[in-house]
């Protein structure tokens, strides 16, 4: 068998045997189980706040209970190992079994909501939440909650820290889901944290009031070091008159002249003229007017012929 079958095969076991002691250790206020497997057998250890019912006179019903689980779930010798719990107003399984027996009984569900959590907090949890889901009151199901103090619902300490418990109340209009989440007293969450009044502070340095910003800026020289050299190259102190080159500013001033329409001595003048010396163009005015003459004798004959 595969390792993720065989991890499937044990929680599906787990449940199994859970559920039937839940059946069998109802009456003794079953709290819950782990289950460990040795070379030596099954050691199963059970929590339960009745520690006596769950043994039985002489031990009967250990004995029963131990042949059933050879039996049903073909364990290898199991060995049953009973404990009583300390303050089962803390244990989330014992807590849920009592409020679905209350609600069964007839119990008013807030009634029964608010004394059993009063009565965990009182216990000395951090935190508790109890959900109740189901018909509660009507034929419509709904989803009551009673919250006290602090309680974590995911991540690492809702899973390591948190004890979560089911129970379920049978009731005329149906079933009602009962879930039960505690936070121990003396639980120690990611997120605290503490104050000490009586530690020994090492004081602070702080910098002098003549060692102020302004004073380190005045005192830093002028010098500006090079990539690669470990002497300081000094800034010059020319002036920015100095800096500038001849050359440059005698083509900015000749750029400047050519654009304001100035000639300047290298530039050829530019050749002008009088129109009206030119025999080209009185030429070109005659054949002008000879054409618009024909153009317009050419209109009053058509204007004749259409009239």
């Amino acid at each position: 068998m595969a390792d993720e079958h065989q991890f499937i095969e044990d929680g599906l076991q787990r449940s199994q045997i859970d559920e039937f002691f839940a059946e069998e250790l109802g009456r003794a206020g079953y709290g819950g189980m782990d289950v460990a497997k040795t070379p030596m057998g099954t050691q199963i250890v059970l929590k339960a706040e009745k520690p006596g019912m769950v043994i039985g006179k002489g031990g009967k019903n250990i004995r029963k209970v131990t042949t059933e689980l050879e039996d049903r779930f073909d364990l290898d010798d199991p060995q049953i190992d009973v404990q009583e719990v300390d303050e089962p107003d803390l244990n989330a399984r014992i807590v849920a079994d009592r409020l679905g027996n209350a609600l069964e009984r007839g119990w008013y569900f807030r009634k029964a909501g608010h004394t059993t959590i009063d009565r965990i907090m009182d216990a000395g949890a951090l935190g508790a939440e109890i959900v109740l889901s189901g018909k509660v009151t009507g034929a419509r199901s709904r989803v009551e909650k009673f919250n006290r103090g602090y309680i974590k619902h995911n991540g690492e300490p809702a899973q390591e820290i948190v004890d979560e418990g089911q129970g379920v109340a049978v009731m005329k209009l149906g079933t009602i889901g009962v879930t039960v989440k505690i936070i121990p007293p003396g639980a120690e969450l990611p997120d605290d944290f503490e104050i000490h009044e009586d530690v020994d502070v090492e004081p602070v340095e702080q910098i002098a009031e003549s060692e102020g910003v302004e004073s380190l800026l005045e005192a830093e020289p002028e010098t500006v070091p090079e990539a690669g050299a470990d002497e300081d190259v000094e800034i010059p102190d020319e002036s920015p008159e100095e800096v500038i080159d001849e050359d440059v500013v005698e083509e900015v001033i000749e750029e400047t002249q050519r654009a304001d329409g100035e000639a300047v001595d290298d530039e050829e003048p530019v050749a002008t003229g009088d129109a009206d010396d030119d025999p080209d163009l009185d030429e070109l005015d005659e054949d002008v007017e000879a054409e618009a003459e024909e153009l317009l004798s050419e209109m009053d004959d058509a204007d004749e012929e259409d009239a």
